[in-house]
């Protein structure tokens, strides 16, 4: 690093304080919180995704031994359809898939900024 390069190190930190503090107080992340706090608080829906978890590693060891029958694949089937249906599952999902969607438009406008890739530089030094 350059003499030039230490100096604008507090800016560079006091920017990327900034960058996080608003990410964590935009609208896709608040209702993303939201949700998260709604998932974690509702045994049902919990116990659906362990119970999902579960099923589809039962599955795969099936598979892997005496085979798969329709019965292990009903189901399976049977019980994904109570997941995708649990609206507070769908909201967790939902709000995670806006929030994602969100960061990447931001990774997109700061590699703009830059003139490279933020995303994998980002991922290349072990960050974030």
């Amino acid at each position: 690093m350059t003499n030039t390069d230490l100096t604008q190190l507090p800016d560079l930190m006091a920017a990327t304080q900034a960058l996080a503090e608003n990410l964590l107080a935009s609208e896709p992340f608040a209702d993303y919180q939201q949700a998260s706090t709604r998932f974690n608080a509702d045994p049902q829906a919990r116990g659906l995704i362990e119970q999902l978890s579960q099923a589809q590693a039962e599955l795969r060891r099936r598979q892997t031994s005496r085979g798969v029958t329709q019965t292990d694949v009903d189901q399976l089937r049977a019980l994904q359809r109570e997941v995708q249906s649990n609206p507070v599952i769908i909201d967790y999902v939902v709000t995670q898939q806006a929030a994602v969607t969100y960061l990447r438009e931001i990774n997109q406008v700061i590699s703009e900024l830059i003139g490279t890739d933020f995303a994998a530089l980002a991922k290349r030094s072990g960050c974030c």
